[in-house]
């Protein structure tokens, strides 16, 4: 059998839990699941807490547990177990398949294939993880740039080759190409945390120098004299384990992913707060919208009455720079905007 899953578990202290909501499960939920290619911790949790997020938990684990992860694999079960004052889930062994008496039997698993199990769907994230990029104020001018193309082309893609200025690094062969993209700005102060650039394509070096020579392996907009290069990060494959934040979140929803106005369930936005406040890969905030009621008073003039604000979904925090966050809106009742509040769920 295939390994296809390596779930890497956040958990909370006893402390920490002790202070929560006691955690809840859904309506007549199973006793337990069979795990299948395909699952995520937040589908599978979800079988069973009115709150996935809260995965960890249910596995009571502490910190240290961490550096010894569960190894979950396709046909093991998933149990509820209910028999202690909180309801907890451990793993039992895939059934054995056959003519068997359907009891769990012993297991043995192959690891020829390493593929970790995501806590979201990887097809909606795994653009992301490479680019977008977010780009300093400022600091633009010292990236590498294409000066020049071959035979003085306007435009260039797949199996094209370029001529780039600023690449110091002989050593680094993969480069991610991108055209500065839209300020990010604070919406509390207006500030412009950094630029979000356009992912353009891939290219390697061919041959070092000033300029060094690079092919475009991977065109999927028109390359051109201007576009910037960084080196392309490693494809690493991260177990996201979903938690809340240990220090309290006060951040603004800064821009939906895609220049849209608005954004519900499955969009990426950003957030105007990043690893110099603390959040990090994995956590889980609420999104809230501060509302307004409008209308007439009794002379007919129109009034505005702040009421109280409306939690309205959860969003997933998958890649964190120093004063920008991107996430994910896993859940939503309504519409996404830009100054929505994030927050501790």
């Amino acid at each position: 059998m295939v390994r296809i899953i390596s779930a890497l578990i956040l958990a909370v202290t006893a402390v920490c839990a002790s202070a929560q909501e006691p955690l809840k499960l859904v309506d007549n939920p199973p006793d337990r699941h069979i795990v299948v290619p395909g699952d995520t911790l937040w589908a599978i949790s979800g079988k069973f807490l009115q709150q996935p997020w809260r995965w960890p938990e249910i596995w009571q684990m502490n910190k240290a547990e961490i550096k010894n992860p569960h190894l979950i694999y396709p046909g093991d079960v998933v149990i509820l177990d209910r028999s202690g004052a909180t309801p907890r889930l451990r793993i039992g062994k895939s059934i054995k398949s056959g003519g068997g008496t359907g009891k769990l039997q012993p297991q043995v698993h192959s690891e020829a294939v390493q593929q970790v199990i995501p806590s979201i769907p990887p097809n909606i994230i795994e653009a992301f993880l490479s680019q977008p990029l977010v780009i300093e104020p400022g600091a633009h001018d010292g990236i590498a740039r294409v000066v020049a193309s071959q035979e003085d082309r306007t435009f260039m893609g797949n199996g094209d080759v370029a001529f780039v200025t600023g690449i110091n690094d002989a050593s680094v062969v993969n480069w991610s190409i991108f055209r500065p993209g839209k300020p990010l700005k604070d919406p509390e102060t207006g500030e412009v945390l950094g630029h979000e650039a356009f992912f353009l394509g891939n290219a390697k070096l061919v041959q070092p120098g000033e300029p060094a020579v690079v092919r475009i392996v991977l065109a999927k907009e028109e390359i051109g004299r201007g576009d910037r290069l960084l080196p392309t990060p490693p494809a690493n494959i991260i177990a996201y384990a979903p938690h809340r934040p240990e220090q309290e979140v006060a951040a603004k929803v800064m821009s939906i992913y895609g220049g849209v106005n608005e954004g519900g369930k499955g969009s990426v936005v950003t957030f105007n707060r990043g690893r110099n406040d603390g959040l990090e890969v994995g956590h889980v905030v609420a999104l809230f919208r501060n509302r307004v009621s409008l209308g007439f008073d009794e002379k007919g003039r129109r009034v505005s009455t702040p009421i109280p604000e409306e939690r309205y979904a959860l969003a997933f925090v998958f890649r964190v720079f120093d004063r920008v966050a991107y996430a994910l809106v896993v859940e939503s009742s309504k519409s996404v905007i830009v100054g929505d509040s994030a927050r501790n769920p």
